[in-house]
């Protein structure tokens, strides 16, 4: 039995989730958390074989937290799903050490496979992610700009580039205004950019956010 817990701060995307995996016999979904301090708090009370996890958190973000698992050596298989497209966070989440990335619009048998996959200790990818991963060996060079942003600096772009204040922005990963100031003047160098409103452009032109 597969020991699964998932964590996204929309409580209806994770019953969708829970739902899902439910109907699976081999599968059974221990617990939930909405955010890195719940998950953090279930995982020392529970034993868990996969995490299905959100990238977009308030706080810490999803890949914050594969980086943390990472650095601890926890041998917790994490399964990313995302409303994200996968041009967009899919090889960040691989090379952060997910063992998967599934969109949350894909076809629900699709998360239940990708859940038994990554429980066995193999990767998950689906035949665009693969198509990215060879081109990305094939061609090493940046294609985009926003490839050379950490990930914070990425998820500062994405949130000011879907309006967000810089004092929202703070509240939501708790960080300092300063903070944020900074990685937005980061990212507004490393993009060759001047204000929020070409950020936005960017942001859209290049489809990290809906128009």
């Amino acid at each position: 039995m597969t020991r699964v817990i998932i964590c996204d701060d929309h409580a209806l995307i994770r019953r969708g989730i829970r739902d899902t995996l439910s109907d699976a016999p081999d599968i059974d979904v221990i617990g939930e958390a909405g955010d890195y301090g719940e998950l953090r708090a279930l995982m020392r009370q529970e034993r868990c074989d996969v995490l299905v996890l959100d990238i977009n958190m308030p706080g810490r973000s999803g890949l914050d937290v594969l980086h943390v698992l990472k650095d601890e050596g926890s041998p917790i298989k994490v399964l990313v799903v995302s409303m994200y497209p996968e041009d967009q966070y899919a090889i960040r989440a691989l090379k952060a050490g997910a063992f998967g990335y599934v969109n949350k619009g894909g076809d629900p048998a699709q998360l239940v496979q990708a859940v038994r996959t990554v429980a066995q200790g193999r990767k998950y990818v689906t035949p665009e992610i693969a198509q990215m991963l060879v081109e990305s060996l094939t061609a090493p060079e940046v294609a985009n700009a926003h490839e050379k942003l950490s990930d914070r600096e990425l998820q500062t772009l994405v949130m000011i580039a879907s309006g967000k204040r810089l004092a929202d922005i703070a509240n939501e990963l708790m960080l300092s205004p300063k903070t944020v100031s900074v990685y937005r003047a980061r990212v507004l160098e490393k993009l060759g950019l001047s204000n929020n409103s070409e950020l936005t452009v960017y942001a859209i032109r290049n489809g990290l956010v809906g128009e």
